[in-house]
């Protein structure tokens, strides 16, 4: 697998702290968000589903 960062990542998971870890460490490794997050209740899960894109920006 190749150590290049993809243009654009969609994270997804939990709404918990994890989840947040996830976006912020994108966040200082260059990345910017693109748009706004979603969410989503899961019922088999009993849990909040969250979606956040990212990007990378234009060099």
């Amino acid at each position: 697998m190749s150590d290049e960062k993809l243009q654009y990542r969609l994270l997804t998971g939990k709404d918990d702290k994890n989840f947040c870890e996830r976006v912020s460490q994108a966040l200082k490794d260059g990345y910017e968000l693109y748009g706004s997050p979603s969410i989503t209740y899961n019922q088999a899960l009993c849990c909040n589903i969250v979606a956040q894109a990212v990007i990378l920006p234009k060099k």
